[in-house]
C-alpha cells in the first residue's frame, strides 16, 4: 500500500473517532454534567440560612448576657468586671473615643456581652446601646475592632385621632399614642393653632409614619396629612414635596407656615394676657400690660417668632435681660426677663424664624420664670393673638394639579378615620 493510501486510511479513522467522541460528550457527559449541576443546586438549597440579630451578630451560636448601666458606673468599671487587664481597658477606652465619648455613658442604658458557647466562654463581643437606635460594638474575636452601628429601622404607616378634654399631650397619652406626635403637630400647626388656648372639644386626625426597631418605637417620622378643629375652625394640612418645594399646605395650596409663629415658646401656659389695666404682681399697682406672659421653667429656649434683625439685646431694671427684633418696616417683637441670651445674640445679628435667641428666666421685675412677649405693629403695641398674619409663599399654580391629586387622596383617608374618644383613667 502506498504512503498516500495509508495516510488517507488513518485520516478517515481519525475523523470517525473524533465524531464518536463528540457524540459521547454531547449525549452522555453533558446530561451527567446537568445532573451534577442540579445536585449542586439541591445541596445549596439545603444549606440553612444564617440569621443575624439587631447588632449584625450571628444568632444562636453565642451565650448572651444583658444588663443595664448602674448609677455612677463607667464603661471602665463594666469592662473591669470581665477580667480584662487595666492596660487593655485603657486601650479600649482610648480607641473608643473616635466613635463614642465614654464619659457619656448613661445609667439605665443596656449593654450585652457575647461569649463562646463552650467551657471557656471567651468574650467575643461587647455591645453598648447608646440609644434605642445607635450602638457601640467592640469585637474581640481576632483583634480589637471598635465600631458604631445603627439598628435596622422599620417604618409603619399609621393613623391617629382624638377629642381633647384637657390637652393634646394628655389625649395622646390616654389613647396610647406616641406623645412625640404632639411635638410634630405643634411644629406644623405653630402658625395656625394657639396651643396655649386649646379648649375642650378640639379634635384632630393625623396620618403619619412611626419608626420601629423590632417592637420598640424609636420615633415619629413624616406626617403626611392632618386635620385639626380648633375653636370650631377646621384646619387641613398636606405634605407636598416637589423639587425645591417642601412643606405643608392647606387645601387651596396656601402655605400653613405664616410670617410669624403663634408664640415664642413650646408647650407652656399663659399666666397673663394683653390688658389695658393689670395689677402688677411686683409693684402692686394697676397699669397697662401690653404683652403676653408665657410661664415656663428657667432655661426653656425662647424662639424668634419671625425673620428679622436684632436691634436690642441688653439689661434694664424693669425688663431684665431682653431682646428686641425688627422684622420689617411694620412689625417688631420683644422678649423680656430672660435668664441669659443665646450665643451670638447682639444688635445687628440677623435671625430666622425658630432660632433660639435666649432662655426663660425671671430677671427684672418678675415674680417667677416666664417670658413677657410684646408685639409692635406700625409702632403701636398690639395683641398678637388677635392679629391675622399672611402666609409664607403658597404653592405655584404650576404645581396645583399635582398637589390637588395628593390632597384628594389624603382627604378621603382622613374622612374614613373615626374620632377616638379619650380613655379616662379608671
Amino acid at each position: 500500500m502506498s504512503f498516500k493510501s495509508l495516510f488517507s486510511k488513518y485520516l478517515s479513522i481519525f475523523f470517525v473517532s473524533l465524531a464518536v467522541i463528540l457524540l459521547i460528550v454531547f449525549f452522555v457527559i453533558k446530561p451527567a454534567g446537568s445532573q451534577a449541576e442540579e445536585e449542586i443546586v439541591i445541596i445549596e438549597e439545603l444549606v440553612p440560612e444564617i440569621l443575624y440579630d439587631e447588632y449584625g451578630i450571628e444568632k444562636d451560636i453565642y451565650l448572651v448576657d444583658g444588663s443595664v448601666v448602674k448609677n455612677r458606673q463607667t464603661l471602665g468599671h463594666i469592662l473591669g468586671q470581665m477580667d480584662f487587664s487595666a492596660q487593655f481597658i485603657d486601650r479600649i477606652v482610648r480607641e473608643m473615643t473616635d466613635y463614642f465619648d465614654p464619659r457619656r455613658v448613661r445609667a439605665g442604658n443596656s449593654y450585652h456581652v457575647y461569649r463562646t458557647n463552650d467551657t471557656l466562654q471567651d468574650i467575643q463581643y461587647f455591645i453598648y446601646d447608646i440609644s434605642p437606635l445607635d450602638f457601640l460594638k467592640i469585637d474581640f474575636i481576632d483583634s480589637l475592632v471598635i465600631s458604631r452601628g445603627e439598628k435596622e429601622v422599620t417604618t409603619l404607616s399609621k393613623t391617629a385621632s382624638g377629642v381633647i378634654n384637657s390637652s393634646l399631650w394628655v389625649t395622646l397619652t390616654q389613647n396610647n399614642l406616641n406623645t412625640e406626635l404632639a411635638i410634630k403637630l405643634s411644629e406644623i400647626l405653630a402658625w395656625e393653632v394657639d396651643f396655649y388656648r386649646i379648649q375642650r372639644g378640639d379634635r384632630f386626625k393625623v396620618v403619619y409614619e412611626e419608626e420601629y426597631v423590632g417592637d420598640l418605637s424609636v420615633g415619629i417620622g413624616r406626617i403626611d396629612a392632618l386635620y385639626f378643629m380648633h375653636h370650631g375652625r377646621e384646619i387641613y394640612g398636606f405634605k407636598f414635596e416637589k423639587d425645591s418645594v417642601s412643606g405643608y399646605f392647606a387645601p387651596d395650596g396656601q402655605n400653613l407656615r405664616k410670617v410669624f409663629l403663634a408664640a415664642p415658646l413650646k408647650f407652656v401656659r399663659i399666666t397673663s394676657g394683653y390688658s389695658a389695666s393689670r395689677l402688677h404682681p411686683v409693684l402692686g399697682v394697676r397699669r397697662p400690660h401690653y404683652g403676653t406672659d408665657y410661664a415656663a421653667p428657667t432655661g426653656t429656649p425662647i424662639y424668634a417668632v419671625g425673620d428679622g434683625v436684632v436691634t436690642e439685646a441688653r439689661f434694664t431694671s424693669g425688663n431684665g435681660n431682653y431682646v428686641r427684633i425688627r422684622h420689617n418696616s411694620v412689625y417688631d417683637t420683644q422678649y423680656l426677663h430672660m435668664s441669659r441670651f443665646a450665643t451670638g445674640i447682639r444688635p445687628g445679628k440677623r435671625v430666622q424664624q425658630g432660632d433660639v435667641i435666649g432662655y426663660v428666666g425671671m430677671t427684672g421685675l418678675a415674680t417667677g420664670p416666664h417670658v413677657c412677649f410684646r408685639f409692635w405693629k406700625n409702632g403701636q403695641q398690639v395683641d398678637h393673638r388677635r392679629e391675622e398674619f399672611p402666609s409664607a409663599d403658597p404653592l405655584h399654580e404650576d404645581l396645583h394639579e399635582e398637589f390637588f391629586v395628593i390632597r384628594d387622596e389624603w382627604i378621603e383617608v382622613l374622612e374614613n378615620i373615626a374620632f377616638e374618644e379619650q380613655q379616662m383613667p379608671a
